[in-house]
């Protein structure tokens, strides 16, 4: 049925009133305490207690901070800490549930990333300026909540001005002198056909019979009975801007933004346009909800918290730190250190405190906790530069995984590898089921491996039962018609044992 029809058969229903508005707050940051951050890891990351212990103070510490009077707190500076272990002892993954914790903005990044100022490349000032872009998408994240119940109704107000147009205000003014006597107006002066004009009682009863129709609408779309039909909208559509980036030696820092920049400035410029697109009401109502919602957020108070939470609350985690430890001097070489100590050098003003320039404003860095990591294999910590090493006083040390671990690894966490594959062939139809022998095995051979070729830690899992279960997931559902799947200890010596005795097969396999 046309939505036309549809508007004529609707009978007056009484009018349920005004939407109330619903007065939200944002949200409070999430607050911890260092046992319950500890027990959180601990769902995903088997042992490294030291590890947990150091970030879960440092966590706890920034909430504290914020508790003490203001004239001491600006006195009271972050502990850096700096995480020193072999691959695949949980480095990383602390670092990513760390960031679901924080409840403030976290930032992950690889120090490879960067060089040194000058140089084709970013420089060290950008992790900064992301780290800003993620407060700012946080705050605005919050108020988009706070304000989505406003939101929703000025959404839904336009819907219906498209489905039931509002009737028309009639003007109370009192029509304009007859410029002869005895010469009716003319239609031409008043803007209505006299025979047009109502009376008010007419108004008003037209006036009440829209509203109902409108209220009636309203709850079809609020019981999403009406989602499938189409309606035409316009969408305010930016110009398209093509992708800019500029890097190199053309001076000073942050290059990398200037891009950026320059596309605001352009696209500030140049008009944007109104597309009539044909919708579902559905869709219309997330376009209409979304452009509603940016009308009704502060940027100006977006702008201010997310640069407050940053100095105050903000974490960088600093992937892979001793790929820039050492430098050409102690190598022998005699080139511009432009990855390595350079971007050491660099580092440092940023760790000690300094302003950095954003799009949005000036960010002090000085309270900005960071964390670092590295496996230090070819290097070690001393081979930092003195200054960059007196930043991060906490250093922690992670223990190599035992055969042990590697059976707490596959069967304790939430996400295990063995209940991942289990959930994978759950979706065929196959129950796979690990006996004790069998993880056993498994955890046994890893070690071995690391031990006897390169110790990288709990990814050797993650090749063993690749490798294991290879053929299973090939011949499922094809050939493997069997619902029931019980991997024993025979079945892991069965197709692994071969491999981990060929030292130039398991080098390339496993």
């Amino acid at each position: 049925m046309e939505l036309t029809e549809e508007i004529t058969e609707i009978s007056v229903a009484q009018s349920n009133g005004e939407a109330k508005e619903i007065a939200t707050t944002s949200k409070n940051l999430v607050v911890r305490t260092p046992h319950e951050i500890v027990a959180e890891l601990d769902k995903y990351i088997i042992g490294q207690s030291n590890a947990k212990r150091s970030v879960a103070i440092a966590l706890r510490n920034r909430w504290r901070r914020q508790q003490v009077p203001e004239a001491l707190r600006e006195e009271i500076m972050p502990n850096n800490i700096i995480l020193i272990g072999p691959t695949g002892v949980g480095k990383t993954e602390i670092a990513r549930r760390l960031a679901r914790l924080a409840g403030a903005p976290f930032l992950k990044v690889e120090a490879t990333k960067y060089t040194e100022v000058g140089y084709v490349g970013r420089d060290v000032e950008s992790m900064i300026r992301d780290l800003t872009e993620l407060a700012i998408t946080m705050v605005k994240s919050e108020q988009m909540d706070a304000i989505e119940p406003k939101a929703k109704v000025n959404a839904e107000e336009r819907i219906l001005d498209i489905l039931v147009p509002p009737v028309p205000q009639q003007s109370h003014q009192p029509p304009p002198p007859m410029m002869f006597p005895g010469v009716p107006v003319s239609s031409t002066i008043t803007g209505m056909p006299q025979q047009m004009q109502r009376t008010p009682t007419e108004a008003k009863e037209q006036a009440q019979l829209n509203e109902n129709t409108r209220n009636r609408f309203r709850e079809k779309i609020r019981a999403g009975e009406m989602d499938e039909k189409e309606i035409e909208i316009d969408i305010l559509q930016a110009p398209p801007m093509a992708s800019m980036q500029i890097m190199g030696p053309l001076g000073g820092p942050g290059m990398d933004e200037i891009g950026q920049n320059i596309q605001d400035i352009l696209g500030g410029m140049m008009p944007k346009k109104n597309k009539r697109r044909r919708v579902t009401i559905g869709e219309a109502r997330e376009i209409f909800e979304s452009e509603e919602a940016s009308k009704l957020i502060d940027m100006d108070n977006v702008v201010r918290d997310a640069i407050e939470r940053v100095e105050s609350a903000g974490i960088i985690f600093l992937d892979e730190i001793d790929k820039v430890a050492g430098g050409s001097k102690r190598d022998g070489g005699g080139g511009p250190d432009v990855s390595r100590e350079g971007v050491q050098r660099d580092l440092l003003p940023i760790v000690e405190g300094s302003n950095v320039s954003t799009r949005y404003g000036i960010v002090r860095t000085d309270h900005i906790l960071f964390i670092a990591s590295g496996a230090f294999h070819v290097t070690k910590p001393s081979d930092l530069i003195p200054e960059l090493q007196g930043r991060f006083p906490i250093r922690v040390e992670l223990d190599s995984l035992t055969q042990e671990d590697f059976v707490k690894i596959l069967t304790v966490p939430e996400n295990a590898l063995l209940k991942q594959y289990t959930a994978l062939l759950a979706t065929e139809g196959v129950e796979v089921e690990f006996t004790e022998d069998a993880i056993a095995a498994i955890a046994r051979i890893a070690f071995e491996v690391n031990e006897a070729i390169e110790n990288i830690g709990a990814r050797r899992l993650h090749t063993i039962l690749t490798t294991l279960l290879e053929q299973v997931l090939f011949d499922v559902p094809d050939i493997v018609k069997d619902k029931n799947l019980q991997v024993t200890a025979e079945f892991v010596n069965e197709r692994l044992e071969k491999v981990v005795r060929n030292r130039d097969l398991s080098q390339y396999i496993l």
